[in-house]
Formats: structure tokens, C-alpha cells, sequence
């Protein structure tokens, strides 16, 4: 069966450009999936189809087990969406934002009220509740405008790019919150850019490029397809570079990478950190002096790179609506 998220070849087009280019999820209830990709690979047009605020050119999208195509108005009642920017009334206090949400989903107002006063408690805004937002810090605001899209205790949840601009305080806040939703059962999808977020908040992570998926898996599976441990070294004098290089290559896996002006060498190997003890007693046996030497495991950032041959915060354009037309890249297989 279909997870509580489901696409299958999404596509849609602006103008002469194809924002979305066939794209396929699915994520199983009570899970997070975190959609990286740099601004205008389609993570926010693939959020507003699935959401009903866009309608896909073709494809098939279910959410909450609704068919996103012909029942929006049921889909809509069923998920809560928080966006890049914090849609909150800033004349209006934090409680009174709550409470509208409340009754434009016709709560009741005495339940609307107690909603909102658990929300505030949660997100620790209780001090400011009665408080116009517009005196709210941007940290103070985006809390905010999580809570609002969960008065209703939605089943599925998405979040685009919900931290970007926050401190490491309220970033690390908006963290255990959303640690704590899906520990209740919620599903979500959260859309980011920072891939440290995706890799402590996300059971599985699709890479999006060019409006396409080119790699999906766990964190651990991304980050084998980079080739594993390396070790690398920073020798003391420029001349030693070819002794380390001989050091490396006997007890390294593959090629040896040279940096000739920081003087750092890098070899995949296999053994882990006694492998590294290894490379310093032949380097101390050798008179070769070193600077540093580490056992460096890939990053989401190396999966990226390796991935999309660009970093993750690229300055790209999406607007939803159009961007510029790009070339596309090579796609690759799932991880499995």
C-alpha cells in the first residue's frame, strides 16, 4: 500500500520550463522524508502540488490516503503546511492567531481556546501570548506558525524550509518539536537546505535536482555511495609528500588525492581507526613529520557534492511560478 505520502511522476511545467520532471515519493506513515536540493531544484513546487496549491500538469499524488487530484478540499482538512515564511496576522496576539485558525476549521470557540493555549505552552510562546506578533522575533514567529498549522492535529504535516533564517537556539527548539510530532505519529515532509537538519531529523532523504530525484535513501546509504572513510593527512615539509604518498597507497583502498599547496593527502582505506594508527607508525618509522592527520567519514555535504557537482546552498531561483531554464544533469539510481 501507498505510504501516507504518495507521488508518482509529477510533473509540472511554467512556461518553457519544466519544474518538476516526473518526480516519484513515497513515505510511509509516521516517518519523516527530508527533500534536499539547492533553491529552484523543485522542493517547493513538489510541496505545493502535493498541498493542492498547485495543480500538477500530470501525475498522480496521494496524501493521507486522498487523491490530492480529486478531492482537494478533503486533502487540505487532513494535513498542516508551515511555509518559508511565517503566515501569522501581526495585529493580532499569538493567542488570537491560534484561536482564528480554530474556528476557520470550526472548532468551537472554547475548544479553539484551550487549542491554543496547549499550543503556546508547547512552543513556549505562553509569555508573549497576548503579545501583537508583529513584537515577535523571527524565531518567535515561525514557532508560531508551526503551531498554527497544528491546531487540528493534522496526520501529515509539511514543512518548507521551516528554519531557514533561525538562530541555533530556536533552530535546535523547532528540532524537538518536530522530534516529538512524529513520535506521535505524524508524518512529515520537510524540505530544507541544511543537511545536517535531514540527517538528525529524517529517516529517509531524497536528493532533488532539476526538478528531478536522483537519489534517495537513508543517511548511511547516501553517504557509502561516496566511497566511505578516508584518512587524510597534512604533512610538515612539501618534500615528504611523495614518502606519505607511498605510505598511503600501501595501506590505502585507491588513489591517493594530493593537495600540493595545504599539503594534505586523502585515501579511501577500510579498518577504521586502526588503520589510522597504522598510517602514523609507518609515517614515524619513515622520519616523515606530520602536521594532522584524521579519519574523516562522508557528510550529507560530500553526498551532495558527489551528487549534483555543486554544494548545497547554491543561489539558485524557484518561485514557483518560473525560472530560469537549466541544463540537466546525468540522473542516477536510488540507493537501495
Amino acid at each position: 500500500m501507498p505510504g501516507a505520502i504518495y507521488a508518482e511522476g509529477l510533473v509540472k511545467t511554467f512556461g518553457d520550463v519544466r519544474a518538476l520532471d516526473g518526480v516519484d515519493l513515497d513515505v510511509p506513515e509516521g516517518t519523516v522524508l527530508g527533500l534536499l536540493g539547492p533553491n529552484g531544484a523543485g522542493k517547493t513546487t513538489t510541496v505545493r502540488c502535493l498541498t493542492t496549491l498547485l495543480r500538477p500538469d500530470s501525475g498522480k499524488a496521494v496524501v493521507a490516503g486522498i487523491d490530492v487530484l480529486k478531492h482537494p478540499d478533503a486533502v487540505r482538512r487532513s494535513i498542516g503546511l508551515s511555509g518559508q515564511f511565517a503566515a501569522v496576522d501581526e495585529y493580532l496576539t499569538g493567542r488570537e492567531n491560534l484561536q482564528m485558525v480554530g474556528q476557520l476549521y470550526q472548532m468551537r470557540a472554547k475548544a479553539a481556546k484551550a487549542r491554543a493555549d496547549e499550543l503556546l505552552q508547547q512552543f513556549d510562546l505562553a509569555d508573549a501570548a497576548d503579545r501583537p506578533t508583529k513584537t515577535y522575533s523571527g524565531g518567535m514567529r515561525r514557532r508560531l506558525d508551526l503551531a498554527a498549522a497544528l491546531v487540528v492535529s493534522p496526520p501529515v504535516m509539511f514543512m518548507d524550509e521551516p528554519t531557514t533564517g533561525l538562530d541555533p537556539r530556536n533552530r535546535q527548539l523547532l528540532w524537538e518539536v518536530i522530534k516529538r510530532l512524529v513520535s506521535g505519529g505524524t508524518t512529515l515532509l520537510l524540505t530544507t537546505q541544511y543537511l545536517e537538519e535531514a540527517d538528525h531529523l529524517a529517516h529517509d532523504i531524497a536528493v532533488v535536482d532539476h526538478g528531478r530525484l536522483i537519489a534517495q535513501g537513508t543517511s548511511d546509504q547516501l553517504k557509502a555511495r561516496t566511497g566511505g572513510e578516508r584518512v587524510e593527512v597534512v604533512v610538515h615539509e612539501r618534500e615528504d609528500i611523495t614518502t606519505a604518498v607511498e605510505v598511503l597507497r600501501g595501506l590505502g583502498k585507491g588513489d591517493v588525492t594530493v593537495e600540493e599547496h595545504t599539503r594534505r593527502l586523502t585515501v579511501p582505506v577500510s579498518g577504521g581507526a586502526k588503520l589510522l594508527a597504522e598510517v602514523i607508525r609507518e609515517l614515524d618509522v619513515r622520519g616523515t613529520e606530520i602536521d594532522d592527520i584524521g579519519l574523516r567519514r562522508p557528510t550529507l555535504d560530500d553526498v551532495f557534492l558527489s551528487l549534483t557537482g555543486h554544494v548545497a546552498e547554491a543561489k539558485e531561483t524557484e518561485n514557483g511560478e518560473a525560472a530560469e531554464p537549466r541544463g540537466r544533469g546525468p540522473k542516477k539510481e536510488a540507493a537501495k
